[in-house]
């Protein structure tokens, strides 16, 4: 199996990726070899980021993209993080549903993941999934998170550039002054900019970079500009994707993609290692030596502390 699903990948088969990418959500035993048999095929997409609040249109802000991206010639894949379903477990695949129109092109592969209760806006397969598109040769990789709160950043550590999608009325005047979401952005998208309080989160938004920019001791900080876009006329996408070129050749002067690449490696291997000790916690609270430690726990005989050393011990070994 191994051999035939590197073999397809590589040649760009969205099926026999499909298959890695279930195998890979499921945990399945396999994935791994696969996945580092394709490792060193992978490092040239540009994997861009689109994040914020739920209902400022991100889907639909990226069924533009992809046209505009496709339109330049680019091959776009998409991971679309959804919300799981409490009933099946999988991926609620709204999503999916506002990028029906690229479903016949065979430049654009989309991909509905869910979360599974992972944290951060992103589900834990992400990164690996990343990495298939990546062998499969795609100029651009799209990562839509789910609707994330101002403290769900993980995007940041696997995009090359971060798109932060605001829109009018949903709080943004508060938000703006805070940090976590708002401080990621390599690119603001004021949305819905049909809407008349669009003014205002501009203004919000200014006041904010400037206080930031007064603050920052990194000479290398670069002032995130704010496109207006409404995703629903495609208004302001083309700026917008202009707004991506840029932060790409800035990038490019002060990192070079190399460098950025290692970034993207680190992210992985910690992503990697963070599963690999959850699975073995899982296992290690399951046996019969946790059920032996919480009895001397409740008996008085060890201490809570003792406890979790040693059963962080047997996870190490």
């Amino acid at each position: 199996m191994k051999d035939a699903l590197d073999h397809q990948i590589l040649a760009g088969n969205t099926r026999a990726a499909a298959r890695l990418m279930r195998l890979i959500d499921d945990r399945h035993p396999a994935a791994p070899d696969i996945l580092a048999g394709l490792f060193p095929h992978t490092g040239d997409a540009y994997v861009i980021g689109i994040t914020g609040n739920p209902g400022s249109g991100k889907s639909t802000l990226v069924n533009q993209l992809i046209t505009e991206f496709r339109s330049r010639n680019d091959t776009v894949g998409c991971i679309a993080v959804d919300p799981t379903s409490p009933f099946s477990g999988g991926a609620i695949l709204g999503d999916r549903v506002r990028m029906q129109d690229h479903a016949g092109d065979d430049g654009v592969f989309i991909r509905s993941v869910a979360t599974r209760g992972h944290l951060g806006g992103l589900s834990r397969s992400t990164p690996a999934m990343v990495q298939v598109m990546d062998a499969m040769g795609f100029d651009v990789i799209l990562i839509e998170t789910v609707g994330v709160g101002q403290d769900e950043i993980e995007i940041v550590r696997l995009a090359d550039t971060s798109l932060v999608v605001m829109v009018p009325g949903l709080g943004d005047d508060i938000q703006a002054d805070k940090a976590g979401l708002m401080e990621i952005a390599d690119v603001f998208v004021l949305n819905k900019s049909d809407r008349p309080a669009i003014s205002q989160l501009r203004r919000q938004l200014q006041t904010m970079l400037s206080l930031h920019h007064q603050t920052s001791p990194d000479d290398t900080y670069r002032r995130p500009p704010l496109i207006n876009t409404n995703a629903l006329t495609g208004d302001g996408i083309d700026a917008l994707v202009g707004a991506i070129d840029d932060h790409r050749l800035h990038l490019d002067e002060i990192l070079d993609p190399q460098r950025r690449f290692q970034h993207r490696c680190a992210h992985l291997v910690r992503a990697i290692a963070r599963t690999e000790l959850e699975q073995r916690f899982h296992s290690a609270c399951h046996s019969p030596d946790f059920d032996e430690l919480i009895d001397q726990v409740a008996d008085g005989r060890l201490d809570p502390y003792s406890a979790a050393q040693r059963l962080a011990a047997t996870m190490l070994r």
